[in-house]
């Protein structure tokens, strides 16, 4: 299991509903809105 960065929620990253690739890093999220957070300020989220 994977931890949504963004809203901390666990994802199984096969059923994931997006993923993210930061400095070789792959990061899954339970909804596209997730991803979309995270990819305008991933240092955001990663530094919490």
């Amino acid at each position: 299991m994977a931890l949504d960065p963004v809203c901390k929620m666990t994802v199984d990253p096969p059923r994931a509903a997006a993923q993210s690739s930061y400095k070789g890093q792959t990061y899954y999220f339970c909804c596209p809105n997730c991803k979309k957070q995270f990819d305008a300020a991933p240092e955001k989220y990663l530094s919490a």
